[in-house]
Protein backbone atom coordinates (compact mmCIF):
# COMPACT_ATOMS: atom_id res chain seq x y z
CA UNK A 1 0.00 0.00 0.00
CA UNK A 2 1.45 3.29 -0.57
CA UNK A 3 0.83 6.47 0.94
CA UNK A 4 1.56 9.86 -0.15
CA UNK A 5 3.34 11.67 2.10
CA UNK A 6 2.56 15.48 1.73
CA UNK A 7 6.33 18.16 1.39
CA UNK A 8 6.63 19.78 4.46
CA UNK A 9 7.90 23.28 4.65
CA UNK A 10 9.99 24.43 7.30
CA UNK A 11 12.96 27.14 8.64
CA UNK A 12 15.02 26.92 11.61
CA UNK A 13 16.13 30.45 12.11
CA UNK A 14 20.06 31.41 11.14
CA UNK A 15 19.52 28.18 9.20
CA UNK A 16 19.37 28.41 5.48
CA UNK A 17 18.80 24.77 3.27
CA UNK A 18 22.51 24.20 2.06
CA UNK A 19 24.15 26.68 4.00
CA UNK A 20 26.01 27.00 7.21
CA UNK A 21 25.39 25.72 10.58
CA UNK A 22 25.07 28.97 12.90
CA UNK A 23 27.73 28.21 15.78
CA UNK A 24 24.99 28.12 18.63
CA UNK A 25 23.18 24.75 17.42
CA UNK A 26 26.37 22.92 17.60
CA UNK A 27 28.96 20.95 19.42
CA UNK A 28 31.29 23.26 19.14
CA UNK A 29 28.89 26.17 20.01
CA UNK A 30 26.03 25.88 22.86
CA UNK A 31 24.72 22.49 21.25
CA UNK A 32 21.06 24.00 21.69
CA UNK A 33 18.32 22.45 19.12
CA UNK A 34 17.13 25.16 16.76
CA UNK A 35 13.81 26.70 16.63
CA UNK A 36 11.48 24.60 14.08
CA UNK A 37 8.77 26.57 12.34
CA UNK A 38 6.47 25.12 9.89
CA UNK A 39 4.22 26.79 7.18
CA UNK A 40 2.01 24.02 6.24
CA UNK A 41 1.08 21.81 9.00
CA UNK A 42 -1.58 19.41 8.22
CA UNK A 43 -4.53 19.78 9.95
CA UNK A 44 -4.82 16.27 10.67
CA UNK A 45 -1.21 15.65 12.25
CA UNK A 46 -1.39 14.89 15.89
CA UNK A 47 2.48 15.10 16.70
CA UNK A 48 5.50 16.13 15.12
CA UNK A 49 9.22 14.00 15.35
CA UNK A 50 12.33 15.81 14.43
CA UNK A 51 15.41 13.67 13.59
CA UNK A 52 19.20 15.14 12.78
CA UNK A 53 21.65 13.21 10.83
CA UNK A 54 25.01 13.33 9.62
CA UNK A 55 24.36 12.06 6.34
CA UNK A 56 28.10 12.37 5.21
CA UNK A 57 29.86 10.39 7.99
CA UNK A 58 33.22 9.43 5.83
CA UNK A 59 33.51 5.87 8.32
CA UNK A 60 29.63 5.20 9.23
CA UNK A 61 27.51 6.63 6.47
CA UNK A 62 24.49 8.32 8.02
CA UNK A 63 25.37 8.71 11.83
CA UNK A 64 22.36 9.77 13.82
CA UNK A 65 22.58 12.52 16.17
CA UNK A 66 19.14 13.66 17.80
CA UNK A 67 15.62 11.74 17.43
CA UNK A 68 12.43 13.17 19.02
CA UNK A 69 9.05 11.91 18.90
CA UNK A 70 5.53 12.66 20.12
CA UNK A 71 6.11 16.51 19.92
CA UNK A 72 1.83 17.77 20.14
CA UNK A 73 1.95 19.10 16.60
CA UNK A 74 2.66 23.16 16.47
CA UNK A 75 3.36 25.47 14.04
CA UNK A 76 6.16 26.64 16.30
CA UNK A 77 8.57 24.38 17.74
CA UNK A 78 10.71 25.71 20.59
CA UNK A 79 14.52 25.91 19.96
CA UNK A 80 16.67 24.42 23.21
CA UNK A 81 15.26 21.09 23.70
CA UNK A 82 16.50 20.19 27.26
CA UNK A 83 18.06 16.90 27.63
CA UNK A 84 16.30 14.03 29.39
CA UNK A 85 13.83 10.87 27.84
CA UNK A 86 10.56 12.45 28.47
CA UNK A 87 10.16 16.54 27.51
CA UNK A 88 7.40 17.89 29.48
CA UNK A 89 7.86 21.57 28.15
CA UNK A 90 6.71 20.00 24.38
CA UNK A 91 3.89 18.21 26.00
CA UNK A 92 5.58 14.87 27.18
CA UNK A 93 7.45 14.30 24.18
CA UNK A 94 10.16 11.38 24.07
CA UNK A 95 13.77 11.42 23.07
CA UNK A 96 15.23 8.77 21.97
CA UNK A 97 18.95 7.46 21.25
CA UNK A 98 21.10 9.48 19.41
CA UNK A 99 24.36 9.98 18.90
CA UNK A 100 24.37 7.54 22.57
CA UNK A 101 21.93 10.26 24.33
CA UNK A 102 19.14 11.36 24.78
CA UNK A 103 19.25 14.60 24.46
CA UNK A 104 20.36 17.18 21.12
CA UNK A 105 23.51 16.54 19.95
CA UNK A 106 24.30 19.31 17.54
CA UNK A 107 27.10 18.90 14.72
CA UNK A 108 30.68 18.37 16.00
CA UNK A 109 32.52 16.67 13.00
CA UNK A 110 36.59 16.21 13.79
CA UNK A 111 38.56 19.74 13.33
CA UNK A 112 39.59 20.30 9.84
CA UNK A 113 36.95 18.14 8.17
CA UNK A 114 33.71 19.36 6.95
CA UNK A 115 30.20 17.02 7.07
CA UNK A 116 26.63 17.66 6.26
CA UNK A 117 24.28 17.29 8.61
CA UNK A 118 20.50 16.94 7.79
CA UNK A 119 17.11 17.89 10.29
CA UNK A 120 14.15 15.68 8.88
CA UNK A 121 10.31 16.37 10.70
CA UNK A 122 8.15 14.26 10.20
CA UNK A 123 4.39 15.42 10.73
CA UNK A 124 2.23 12.19 12.10
CA UNK A 125 -1.48 11.23 12.36
CA UNK A 126 -0.81 9.57 15.80
CA UNK A 127 0.94 9.62 19.07
CA UNK A 128 3.64 6.45 18.76
CA UNK A 129 3.59 3.83 21.72
CA UNK A 130 7.72 3.87 21.65
CA UNK A 131 9.94 3.08 24.37
CA UNK A 132 12.68 5.85 25.03
CA UNK A 133 15.17 3.54 24.20
CA UNK A 134 14.21 3.44 21.16
CA UNK A 135 16.83 4.83 18.27
CA UNK A 136 16.05 6.23 14.79
CA UNK A 137 15.67 2.93 12.96
CA UNK A 138 13.01 1.70 15.82
CA UNK A 139 11.36 4.71 15.07
CA UNK A 140 10.94 4.83 11.20
CA UNK A 141 9.35 1.51 11.35
CA UNK A 142 7.03 2.58 13.97
CA UNK A 143 6.12 5.72 12.33
CA UNK A 144 5.16 3.77 8.67
CA UNK A 145 2.01 4.09 7.18
CA UNK A 146 1.56 7.30 10.10
CA UNK A 147 3.47 9.82 8.15
CA UNK A 148 1.55 12.89 7.07
CA UNK A 149 4.27 15.02 6.06
CA UNK A 150 7.92 15.05 5.74
CA UNK A 151 10.89 17.40 4.96
CA UNK A 152 14.41 18.02 5.35
CA UNK A 153 17.07 21.21 5.51
CA UNK A 154 21.01 20.34 5.29
CA UNK A 155 23.61 22.45 6.74
CA UNK A 156 27.02 22.10 6.55
CA UNK A 157 29.68 22.31 9.44
CA UNK A 158 33.52 22.05 10.07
Amino acid sequence: MTVNIEKLEFTCPGLQDGGKFPPEYTGRGADTSPEFIISNLSPQGKTVAITLDDIKNQFLGILNHWVIWNIPAMAKIPGAVPAGKEVPPLGGAVQGVGYGRHKYAGPKPPRGTSHIYRFDVYVLDCTLNLKSGSGKKEFLSAAEGHILQHGSLTGAFE
